[in-house]
């Protein structure tokens, strides 16, 4: 059976893509078992995108995988959620650093259980060096919350004096954001069939290629991701331009 992966333009391949990895428990809900089952089969998704953006070349995988919002949800709930990270981190180490695979994360990581957060420095720290592609985890993360972090900082240096109200510019805010180096994702894929942007690299998506499909999270497959990259590569980006000034 012939892959979608065949059809990929490789040359056009999206440099960054985020997702919002969603469904897990109305996956879990519709077999008849407690969310915590979806979110358990949830790790394979994770792992197959991550295996296949690697594959592909893609350079930057970024995703959604705990909001500050989700801290709302049940003590049970959250802690399933926490030992689930622990044991994903200390599982997956050895085929980040295979794949040669970075990993990276954003979000108010100090609210992270120590437990967590210690499991979490491991792995970022053990693959520092790895180059093929960049994952990062936002977690205990929010666009909002990230926003008022760089505006904290911005203004805190303002009035030590470091720069000057004239100084701040797209660029300058750019630099204070948890991406910073990082380019903003080319991509976004949202799945479970949702249509809205929760919260989520606010800034970074402002001209995004939005992509919805309503597998929930644990289905997404390889198949499901090259689909959406093909959707992708099918779409004329302008960047506020017009076709006729793109084409030139």
């Amino acid at each position: 059976m012939e892959s979608l992966k065949d059809k990929i333009i490789m040359e056009r391949l999206p440099e960054h893509i985020a997702v919002i990895m969603d469904g897990n428990g109305r996956w879990a809900k519709e077999k008849g078992k407690m969310r915590v089952f979806g979110h358990q089969h949830g790790v394979d998704a994770v792992r197959n995108t991550t295996e296949a953006c690697a594959e592909l070349g893609v350079k930057y995988l970024t995703l959604y995988a705990f909001s500050t919002e989700n801290w709302n949800r049940s003590s049970f709930e959250v802690d399933a959620l926490m030992s689930l990270l622990t044991n994903a981190l200390k599982n997956e180490l050895k085929t980040l650093n295979d794949n040669n695979i970075r990993l990276n994360a954003i979000g108010d990581l100090k609210r992270l259980p120590k437990l967590q957060y210690d499991a979490l420095m491991y792995a970022i720290d053990n693959t520092k060096n790895n180059t093929r592609m960049t994952l990062t985890l936002c977690l205990s993360y929010s666009g909002r919350w990230e926003l008022v972090q760089a505006v904290k900082n911005i203004a805190t240096e303002a009035k030590n004096g470091t720069i000057t109200p004239e100084q701040i510019d797209e660029t300058l805010i750019g630099n204070h954001l948890a991406t910073a180096g990082m380019p903003d994702p080319d991509l976004l894929i949202r799945t479970s069939g949702e249509e809205r942007i929760s919260n989520y690299l606010l800034w970074q998506i402002a001209y995004s290629e939005l992509y919805f499909t309503t597998k929930y999270w644990p289905d997404f497959s390889k198949e499901d991701l090259y689909e959406a990259i093909i959707n992708y590569q099918n779409r004329e980006r302008r960047f506020g331009k017009t076709s006729e000034q793109i084409k030139k």
